[in-house]
This record gives structure tokens, C-alpha cells and sequence, in this order.
């Protein structure tokens, strides 16, 4: 199986909220798993003794959309992200609001240790690409925002 069609069987799993995928075909079969992080693992056995593991991220949005300058608030470690200090406050960053630089949006908490992320850009936030709560990895886009 070729990574074409890997990448077909991924956008399948995607559309259909499938977080496991296993198929066999004549002369080997395949298994791809999604991960909490967004990320696929495909094993492919092609045949007696051969074994492959892939392991596949998927594609950051566009960072131009519509004629827009947008720009990915990412995530600078492993953790559990969080909109806002607790429950009972307001989120740091909302969608149409304008963040400055240097200003909180989020915190994510890592080895029981609450880090303040901060915007490095000045703009309107369109987009919270990740849901409270949730954990998040290395790099991973966690806002987007519309830079003037």
C-alpha cells in the first residue's frame, strides 16, 4: 500500500470520526490508529517477517486563507491545555477578540506546573483549534489568529 493511499484511508477515518482502521487485502493488511494528539500510527504487514510502522501528523491549516494573514498560536510544550485560570473565570482569548502581543491566551498545565502562554502576534483570534481540557503536543496549533 502506498502512502497515497494511506493518506485516503486517513481522510476516510477523519470524515467518519474513526479513531481505528484495520484492512486486509491479498498480500498484507494494514492498521491505522489515531492518537489523543491528533496523530496516526500505520503498521503495515506486507508479508511473513515484514513489518512497518509510520507514523503520520496531519497537515496544519493553511496559513492563508480568504486573503487573510493568519497566523497559528502554538503550543511551546506537551500538556493539558486550558482556556482560562478556572472554571468559574472567563476564557483568556475568545474568537473575535483582539489579543496583543504578549498577552495570555491560555495555560497548559505540564508536570502539575500552570505555564501562561502568551501571543507572540497582535490580532483578531478566529479560531480555538483545540477543545478545553484536552491535552496537546509539542507544536501543535492551538489558535488562530488574524494579524493586520
Amino acid at each position: 500500500m502506498n502512502l497515497k493511499e494511506i493518506k485516503e484511508l486517513i481522510n476516510l477515518m477523519n470524515e467518519n470520526d474513526l479513531n481505528e482502521l484495520e484492512i486486509e487485502r491479498e498480500g498484507g493488511k494494514i492498521r491505522i490508529k489515531k492518537s489523543a494528539f491528533g496523530q496516526f500510527e500505520a503498521t503495515s504487514e506486507e508479508g511473513p517477517g515484514q513489518r512497518i510502522v509510520q507514523t503520520i501528523r496531519p497537515a496544519e491549516k493553511k496559513a492563508e486563507a480568504d486573503g487573510k494573514n493568519l497566523v497559528a498560536i502554538k503550543a511551546p510544550m506537551v500538556g493539558t491545555f486550558y482556556r482560562a485560570a478556572s472554571s468559574d473565570t472567563k476564557p483568556y482569548a475568545e474568537i473575535g477578540k483582539v489579543v496583543d502581543a504578549g498577552q495570555v491566551v491560555c495555560i497548559i498545565e505540564a508536570m502539575k506546573l500552570m505555564n501562561e502562554i502568551k501571543s507572540e502576534v497582535k490580532g483578531k483570534v478566529v479560531e480555538v483549534l483545540v477543545e478545553n481540557a484536552n491535552s496537546v503536543e509539542y507544536g501543535q496549533a492551538l489558535f488562530m489568529v488574524e494579524t493586520a
